[in-house]
């Protein structure tokens, strides 16, 4: 066997066929840690539920585009690229002739490569825009909240998500790490594009290695390594505000915050502190009244607080903490707090958003971009926050408000979808059935029978990233990755590309698309102008043929650490931030212009409505944590070996407290029914005390089958509320959710996603 080079979004790897076409997956020689998610890879390549071929659901291809609730339960037919590729084209003219361009979403969230020409969503999108353009989503399921709050406060979101202090300062300066959502270890193995070492594990190593005090806030114990001997503040869910607001309170009334930092740095904070000290509302927001509503106790609260005073503090908030409602306001307050102890900008000091939640946040790799295939410009000026799906599909012609402004939904008639499954992400996933049934025709190009595929009219099998030729790297990644063609193409899949350049021919749009480049050719032209760039700024880089040959190309590096804070902290004025004052915005007179009750001026603490309280929380008396699973990324190849092994019961497997459990009279490996009054799903009990009692966790990501409003193989989504973050963001929120849990007992229904769907075969194809 001879093993050829390719990269994921969680690794780089090499791989071989052996003799009886079996894969065999070597990491980079480079990695000090590998993912365990590589062990997907074999198993996956050759899976049952691959999409054989092009495949029409047959009431669409009987009875025409339009409206039908049967999408999801119908059967499909197979039938040649040809007959595929012509309705597909006939379709795309009608709906634009009769609807405008405006009528078709090309969705394509997705995550389906970490190659940066066959990248599903550049592709469909540089179609989409040849073809007069499309209604776009903006933002992301992961960071939606904060990427729209974050301007508000610090001008960039970027300069928290992508260019906080590195791990090696925090490590080499940091005193007291205040984790918010911990540093959970499982998804520091994952960055979008690829990665080549995963430096993360070793940089939490070091911080056991040098005894730096770690705080923990987080229901879930397993969010921080088991090596970190930390302390663990086991918080109510959705209560981190009222704990950072205590915090604050203390270093007000006890005379430890940075007043002259405040000054300099910051505007609007008088106005915080006059709610803080119940000023105008009559309730302080002091340790004892956060204490009833977290459950941390307030001798504790005060204790961390004057700790986090008297150390260099480092805080960080996961991305978990804004997928909720009212997310802004952890991300709001933890900043405010930050400000507070005036460590911003020092080294190892100050505060940092999503270290744990990906690879890259605080990695040490380099800062550029790699090649990619241009998009072109987009004439629909049309857009939905992505988390709004669903809203758009059941609405035509809705009012909403986004970001200070009011928008309307517009009515949708086609949804292409390439590289991504929403029925991964969204939320509430018996209500995105019902708006799947809305459209004329749902496009979908996948190398699975993925829930998506299922939902959809046209069906297109696409290759996996082993079937092509591509290149690869992700941000701070230290290679750029040569993916070489590893397996021949499945069955009758095609790439991306091909496709749509099939696509763009029948509707004589095939030279805007191509320029006239086979997909080798891209290849060449596109690492060509790259290598180009770097030489005009003195930098190296091989031939094309060298690269390939090689295998990859390690990127050069400038590991200095000094970051906007840094600067802005030596001089505000000169290094001022994107905000209208030019400073860190704790009351922003923007946002309190917007007059929202769900996100006001400055940081605030606003009670959940779907979980704190009331008539629900009596019914449904457990809080689920839906967070992202350790044996797969999102709910890519989940057929695979890694995330097969760690079902229990043959299902999602659900972690519960044991006293949680004996109330319910569960046990060990117990199937079990997870409920509520949006739907119910089935899961393997595991019982464990690393997890806070009331509070169960059942990770996102098992493939969605559906038996009425039962999800029979374990996908939380069928619980969790569609309900934005707040009127400013329409972030997603769903990461926490009101349960109850009981044992199963029966027969279980039988799980259908391990197999295609009912499929039969065209005359010709």
């Amino acid at each position: 066997m001879r093993l050829r080079p390719s990269t994921s979004h969680w690794g780089a790897f090499s791989a071989a066929l052996d003799e009886d076409g079996n894969l065999e997956v070597v990491p980079h020689p480079a990695d000090p840690a590998p993912s365990p998610l590589l062990g997907n890879l074999p198993s996956a390549l050759t899976d049952p539920t691959r999409v054989a071929a092009p495949a029409i659901r047959r009431g669409w291809l009987e009875r025409g585009p339009g409206p039908d609730p049967r999408r999801g339960d119908d059967e499909f037919v197979e039938v040649g690229w040809d007959q595929a590729l012509d309705l597909l084209a006939a379709e795309l003219l009608r709906v634009r002739t009769e609807h405008g361009n405006e009528a078709i979403y090309g969705g394509s969230y997705g995550w389906s490569s970490a190659g940066r020409f066959h990248h599903a969503q550049s592709q469909l999108h540089r179609f989409l825009n040849a073809f007069g353009g499309f209604t776009s989503s903006r933002n992301t399921y992961s960071t939606g909240t904060s990427a729209v709050v974050l301007p508000h406060i610090v001008g960039n979101a970027g300069d928290v998500l992508r260019n906080g202090s590195s791990w090696p300062t925090i490590v080499a300066n940091t005193e007291l790490l205040v984790a918010f959502g911990g540093v959970p270890e499982k998804n520091v193995f994952v960055t979008p594009g690829g990665v080549t070492r995963h430096h993360t594990p070793g940089f939490l190593a070091q911080l056991a290695e040098r005894n730096v005090e770690v705080a923990l806030v987080s229901p879930l114990r397993a969010d921080l390594p088991g090596q970190l001997d930390a302390r663990w503040y086991p918080i109510r869910p959705a209560t981190d505000t009222a704990l950072m607001l205590a915090l604050a309170h203390t270093l007000v009334t006890e005379g430890l915050h940075d007043q002259h930092f405040l000054d300099r740095y910051c505007t609007g904070y008088a106005q915080f502190e006059r709610y803080l000290l119940g000023s105008d509302d009559g309730v302080p927001k002091d340790a004892a009244w956060a204490g009833d509503l977290t459950g941390i106790p307030p001798a504790h609260i005060v204790d961390l607080a004057r700790r986090m005073a008297g150390r260099r503090t480092f805080i960080t908030v996961t991305w978990s903490l804004q997928r909720i409602e009212h997310g802004e306001q952890p991300v709001w307050a933890a900043i405010a707090l930050a400000a507070m102890l005036g460590q911003i900008g020092l080294p190892g000091g100050g505060f940092g958003h999503g270290y744990g939640s990906m690879g890259d946040t605080g990695d040490i790799g380099p800062d550029f971009r790699v090649p990619h295939l241009p998009q072109g410009t987009n004439p629909v000026k049309q857009f939905i926050p992505v988390a709004r799906i669903a809203d758009m599909l059941l609405n035509p012609g809705m009012r909403y408000q986004y970001d200070g402004a009011e928008r309307t939904y517009p009515d949708i008639r086609l949804v292409y979808w390439a590289g991504g499954n929403p029925f991964h992400h969204h939320q509430d996933l018996n209500r995105l059935r019902r708006a799947f049934t809305r459209p004329d025709t749902v496009v979908v190009h996948d190398p699975f029978w993925t829930a998506s595929a299922r939902h959809a009219d046209i069906v297109l099998p696409s290759t996996t990233a082993l079937e092509r030729e591509d290149f690869g790297a992700g941000r701070r990644d230290t290679h750029l990755a040569a993916m070489h063609r590893i397996a021949e193409p499945r069955r009758r899949a095609r790439d991306d590309y091909t496709i749509l350049a099939g696509l763009a021919a029948r509707l004589g749009i095939e030279d805007a698309f191509t320029e006239g480049r086979t997909a080798r050719e891209w290849l060449h032209h596109l690492y060509g102008t790259w290598r180009n760039n770097l030489a005009d700024k003195g930098i190296e880089v091989p031939s094309f043929p060298d690269f390939w040959e090689a295998g990859g190309f390690q990127l050069p590096n400038d590991e200095s650490d000094r970051t906007l804070w840094a600067d802005f902290r030596a001089d505000p004025v000169t290094h001022r931030l994107a905000t209208p004052s030019g400073k860190i915005e704790i009351t922003s007179a923007r946002v309190a212009s917007f007059g929202y009750d769900d996100c006001p001026g400055h940081p605030v603490w606003l009670e959940p409505v779907e979980w704190l309280g009331g008539e629900r929380a009596s019914r449904f008396p457990l809080v689920l944590i839906a967070n992202q699973p350790h044996t797969r990324l999102h709910s890519q190849l989940d057929v695979g070996a890694v995330s097969q092994a760690a079902k229990v019961a043959g299902r999602e497997a659900v972690r519960l407290h044991p006293g949680d459990a004996a109330r319910r009279d569960i046990g060990e490996g117990d199937l079990v029914r997870v409920f509520n009054d949006r739907g119910a799903c089935l899961a393997g009990a595991v019982l464990t005390t690393d997890l806070r009692p009331g509070v169960v966790q059942l990770p996102t990501g098992a493939w969605f089958d559906p038996r009425g409003s039962l999800c029979v193989h374990g996908n939380p989504n069928v619980l969790t509320a569609d309900l934005p973050s707040s009127r400013l963001s329409q972030g997603c929120t769903g990461q926490h959710v009101l349960v109850e849990i009981e044992r199963f007992t029966g027969e279980p229904p039988g799980i259908s996603v391990k197999r295609p769907p009912v499929i039969s075969r065209a005359r010709e194809m």
